[in-house]
């Protein structure tokens, strides 16, 4: 049965419909995949076969009587940042080690309500915090991609590496992920998959473990362009538990996959052309030009002259924010606890072994930005560039409907090659994706095509707040031209 796992969502959503195979069947073909896969790439932190069989069995009873939801029987994978009720939610960090919610998050409750099958729980970066998923206390995830110079081991991306490791190695047919500065985006680009970061307050923050919470959105990893529509249109919804969710209408984001492009302004901004960009990023960069141009797009050069600032403000306000959302860790509730000689002692014995080290320095640059006498000089400085950045994007869009810049400025690498000794040399992974988050945009990365290495590489689109639709049917285009990436061959 291992041909059903090379499904799309789209394709195994008719096939079960036409009764070619049962949710059972598919989800037993996953398992299988799975139970191959993951010593090799560490892609769940946890699986749950016991769980999605039971789920499959409903799924199945559902479909024959013809109810079955959006999502039936489809097998998907939850990143470890996702409450989930009576399973293990670690954000990949020792300090949450065998912490089960007996809640769920409100995404997650969508994904199963439109019955979707959990398989597990899936491997990130410790709270989120990474650009190539080696910081998780349960050890890194490696890209089922591999360079073909040297045959060398490759990070899929962070923080959500293990959903786009997952979907790219067919173990699952989607998974949620998060991108608070492109931590859905880098890692699709990384493992030629799809993802989605929708508008701020488009998905429902509600169960999701924080990082930093005005940047903080959830999003799927996906095969395809259709599979990510399908995929969102169900995540996305309105929730009262949470303040930062918009009350507005979810739309059919299938119907807009066959719009194409004709008439359509394509910005191309141009502070994304950096001194030292690889000549293969620019050509990259060319060909989605010329075919958003061979589809009728007109083409225009925009400036978002505030885009230098972007990364070191995230690096302030990201922080920042974390290091008030992680004060909660604190060994007393839930979680790991150390015990110390008193309360104090305790606190400090967990959160010292409790968090690894990009988790500790991230708390403490926070700090540092939030004390008396820097708040100022760096917090709310920050927050200045952030409005100017936002400013930037508000008026390009009276001139463009959607912008297309590269997703990262290079291929994926291998663990270790960045940031061990320059942090860095880490955070500058995220150089094109942190603008969407600081102006609370979506963003879109889609498989373009290969590097000198024969690894994958994406094109990114942003657009205007709310208009994922539009990413969508400019995102179809791209993929149409592009053609879909094959599977990465089987090393593991």
């Amino acid at each position: 049965m291992s041909e059903l796992t090379d499904l799309t969502i789209a394709s195994a959503r008719k096939g079960r419909t036409d009764k070619e195979f049962s949710a059972k069947e598919l989800c037993e073909a996953h398992i299988k995949t799975i139970e191959d896969a993951n010593e090799g790439l560490n892609a769940f932190i946890v699986t749950t076969p016991e769980l999605a069989l039971a789920l499959a069995d409903v799924s199945d009873q559902k479909l024959q009587k013809g109810i079955g939801g959006e999502l039936e029987g489809i097998p998907l994978g939850i990143k470890d940042l996702f409450c989930t009720m009576g399973t293990q939610t670690t954000a990949g960090s020792h300090i949450l080690d065998k912490f089960t919610p007996d809640y769920e998050s409100t995404i997650s409750k969508n994904l199963l309500d439109a019955g979707g099958l959990m398989m597990g729980k899936l491997n990130l970066d410790e709270f989120a915090m990474g650009s190539s998923n080696e910081t998780s206390y349960y050890g890194k995830c490696l890209n089922p991609w591999k360079r073909n110079t040297d045959g060398a081991n490759l990070v899929p991306g962070g923080s959500s590496g293990g959903s786009a490791s997952s979907v790219s190695a067919r173990l699952v047919m989607g998974a949620t992920a998060t991108d608070t500065g492109g931590s859905i985006r880098q890692p699709a680009a990384f493992t030629g998959t799809v993802g989605i970061k929708p508008t701020y307050g488009r998905c429902s923050r509600w169960g999701v473990v924080a990082f930093a919470s005005s940047l903080d959105q959830a999003g799927p990893i996906t095969r395809t362009v259709e599979d990510a529509a399908i995929m969102l249109k169900v995540m996305a919804s309105y929730d009262p538990k949470d303040t930062t969710s918009v009350d507005i209408e979810v739309p059919d984001y299938e119907k807009s996959l066959a719009g194409g492009v004709k008439g359509l302004k394509v910005g191309i901004p141009k502070e994304y052309r950096m001194d030292g960009m690889p000549e293969e990023i620019e050509q990259l960069w060319q060909q989605g030009i010329e075919w958003l141009k061979a589809e009728g797009a007109e083409i225009i050069d925009v400036s978002l002259p505030h885009t230098k600032y972007a990364l070191p403000a995230y690096y302030i306000v990201a922080p920042a924010e974390a290091s008030s959302n992680l004060a909660r860790y604190d060994g007393v509730r839930y979680g790991l606890r150390v015990p110390g000689d008193d309360i104090l002692s305790m606190y400090e014995n967990t959160r010292a072994e409790g968090f690894g080290d990009e988790v500790k320095r991230r708390i403490m640059i926070g700090t540092y930005v939030l004390s008396a006498g820097y708040y100022d000089a760096y917090y709310l400085k920050a927050q200045k560039v952030r409005t100017l950045i936002k400013r930037d994007f508000d008026e390009a869009f009276t001139k463009v409907d959607v912008l297309l810049t590269p997703t990262t400025p290079g291929p994926a690498f291998a663990p270790g090659e960045k940031g061990s000794e320059d942090p860095v040399e880490m955070y500058l992974n995220d150089i094109f994706t942190v603008t969407a988050n600081m102006a609370g945009l979506p963003g879109i990365s889609v498989p373009a095509g290969l590097s000198s290495e024969g690894t994958p590489l994406g094109l990114q689109l942003i657009g205007k707040p709310f208009d994922e639709a539009g990413l969508f049917q400019v995102a179809q285009t791209i993929e149409n031209a592009a053609g879909l990436l094959p599977a990465p061959d089987k090393w593991w």
